[in-house]
């Protein structure tokens, strides 16, 4: 048995008990909110609808998944640019009609898994590939983090007092999770969060007065399918601006169950497969588009708190999503989450995007990458200073863009298949033949 087994709390179908029940889940509910929050608001959909659809994308994952697979999905950063140019040439409705494209991306990706096996997706996406793209994913948010920390509500000017909550924030956590014992140590995002909240109160940076506007009950403002779109917009247009990214979240999905099971010590890519991971997301995403919500995808903050707290329970994850879609009908609750100071999340950020970038840099040692090979230490180069640069193809005048994120792991595809000396495949069959990832 290896390291990463011996010192889980929980294991994936153990349950906790019921007096901790509850807190362990809201520390996943609350390690993926500002996040999932975050792309609804940027991208001018209602955020209750963002609870709504990542609860119920969960749940649809943890099915499709037989239970077997603690992940939680929220919404993905890497559709926000092709839905704000879609929303803006077709209106939302065009933009969730591309959203649900994309999940149906994820569902041919998925049979073509069952019918052909998956060696030959990760022959195209090797741990060369993915490595980078997993250390693109984490430090493409980094900014985010850093700016949720320093900077006033809104993305306003910097602030010297935000930056120090953040800070404080980030600080409890490392005391929660190294220096505390028992039971502190398995909640610390959450106790995290709580701390940074008390001392942003004291410094007068929370305002409770959306809570006391907010009713108790309200439906969230879902859309329904091909509603609220433009006059003569086309839907296939809409189509191709969304779903090529799919190609993207495939490969921040792939490196999400390499890491998770790596975390958790289980072979996910083997059992219960990554043709059903990638069904119940792509599921997932269709289901949110077709309710007015943002494509899903698994969360590395959350994958963060697992490999944090060692509790690897799929009913904590189930209790957590059924959570978000109870918050997106009470509007006090909700409202009280949304006064949360973004400096408090941005402390959160900070620790949990770390994560996901240093995961990046496991996958390639652990896939035995060496850099020292002039092949490997081009095509890694290229796609980090593409990803984290922000290069971009753009067509035309509000066109058709390939963001960063697709164009960086575009390149590593085609490098990778294109510049002599590629692999045999080796990382593949090791990936497939070992006890866990």
């Amino acid at each position: 048995m290896t390291a990463v087994t011996r010192d889980r709390v929980l294991d994936v179908h153990e349950r906790p008990a019921p007096a901790t029940f509850v807190l362990l889940s809201l520390q996943h509910l609350f390690a993926m909110f500002g996040a999932n929050v975050l792309v609804p608001i940027l991208t001018g959909l209602d955020p209750a609808v963002g609870l709504v659809s990542s609860g119920l994308g969960t749940l649809i994952y943890l099915g499709f998944t037989k239970w077997r697979l603690p992940a939680y999905l929220g919404s993905s950063f890497a559709f926000i640019g092709p839905i704000l140019t879609a929303t803006a040439i077709g209106g939302t409705g065009g933009a969730l009609v591309g959203a649900c494209a994309a999940g149906a991306v994820y569902v041919i990706v998925a049979f073509l898994i069952k019918g052909f096996g998956v060696r030959w997706l990760l022959a195209i996406l090797p741990p060369i590939v993915i490595g980078p793209v997993i250390v693109v994913i984490g430090l493409g948010l980094a900014s985010v983090a850093v700016g949720m920390a320093q900077n006033t509500a809104g993305g306003g000017a910097y602030s010297l007092p935000h930056f120090l909550i953040a800070l404080f924030t980030l600080g409890s956590i490392f005391v929660y999770s190294i220096v505390l014992r028992g039971f502190f140590t398995v909640v610390p995002i959450l106790l995290g969060i709580v701390t940074g909240y008390l001392a942003a109160l004291a410094a007068g940076l929370v305002d409770f007065a959306p809570i006391a506007a907010a009713p108790w009950f309200q439906v969230p403002g879902f859309h329904l399918l091909f509603s609220n779109m433009k006059e003569g917009a086309s839907a296939i247009a809409m189509i191709l601006m969304i779903a090529p990214v799919a190609l993207v979240t495939i490969a921040e999905h792939i490196g999400g169950q390499i890491v998770l099971s790596r975390v958790v010590g289980r072979n996910f890519i083997k059992d219960p497969g990554l043709h059903r991971s990638i069904l119940g997301d792509g599921v997932a995403t269709m289901v949110a588009g077709a309710i007015g919500g943002p494509p899903a995808t698994t969360y590395g903050e959350n994958i963060g708190v697992l490999a944090v707290t060692r509790i690897f329970s799929v009913w904590v994850i189930g209790g957590a999503a059924t959570m978000a879609i109870i918050l997106g009908f009470v509007g006090k609750l909700s409202a009280f989450l949304a006064t949360i100071p973004t400096a408090v999340m941005g402390g959160v950020s900070i620790a949990l995007f770390g994560v996901i970038a240093s995961s990046g840099i496991r996958t390639l040692i652990e896939g035995k990458v060496d850099l020292g090979d002039k092949r490997n230490l081009l095509i890694s180069s290229t796609i980090l200073v593409i990803g984290i640069g922000g290069a971009s193809l753009k067509f035309g005048d509000g066109g058709f863009v390939v963001s960063s994120m697709a164009l960086s792991a575009l390149m590593g595809v085609l490098l990778n298949a294109l510049l002599p000396g590629r692999g045999t495949g080796e990382e593949a069959e090791e990936i497939l033949s070992s006890s866990h990832v």
